[in-house]
């Protein structure tokens, strides 16, 4: 559910939901998401959610916890509480916000997961993206992926997919060569946006 479950009893069944959904005796990786605003994150206090997942952790239903659609601030108060092994927030090739952050992340070891990788509801679309595609012989999406992948070592991508063709297109992504002219002129997509 995109529904926030930020009560004690609504954090703790999400968890055992999850569980038994699964099959599984723990979670290898939760991401708390943070819901204040519904256009990103938005600054509040992350404490009491996540001291109930770090409570969900310590009794072994949880390897490792994550947060999502968050501020720095949010990310600083959240590793006082518990060990952060991954931050998801919206990044790709146009929404660029979180590029200080993806290098500070990186610099400590914390995995960044991109959610909209490829645009999400509005996919990504320029000229620049498509000529780029065009001369490489690729897809606009492998293109955008692939710039993700060079983007930062600590990037995690999860392109969703309906169908085994769609995920060997993605897959590929990881094979392109992108060279510092070809990132340049993508860099560039940003400010345009």
């Amino acid at each position: 559910s995109w529904l926030p479950a930020f009560s004690p009893e609504a954090l703790t069944q999400a968890v055992h939901d999850n569980l038994s959904n699964l099959g599984l005796d723990v979670l290898d990786v939760v991401n708390l998401r943070i819901m204040f605003d519904t256009h990103g994150p938005a600054e509040g206090s992350i404490e009491a959610p996540l001291t109930i997942l770090a409570g969900l952790q310590q009794k072994g239903l949880v390897r490792h916890i994550g947060l999502s659609n968050v501020t720095p601030a949010q990310i600083a108060e959240g590793r006082r509480i518990a060990e952060i092994v991954c931050v998801q927030n919206q990044y790709n090739l146009a929404h660029r916000g979180d590029d200080a952050l993806i290098d500070d992340l990186a610099r400590d070891g914390i995995a960044y997961v991109p959610f909209f990788p490829l645009g999400g509801f509005n996919p990504l679309q320029s000229s620049t993206l498509s000529d780029v595609a065009t001369r490489l012989g690729a897809t606009p999406m492998q293109i955008a992926l692939a710039w993700l992948l060079r983007r930062a070592p600590n990037i995690l991508l999860i392109p969703g997919t309906s169908s085994v063709g769609h995920l060997r297109e993605n897959l590929a992504a990881a094979e392109l060569k992108l060279s510092g002219d070809v990132l340049q002129e993508l860099d560039g997509m940003a400010k345009a946006a």
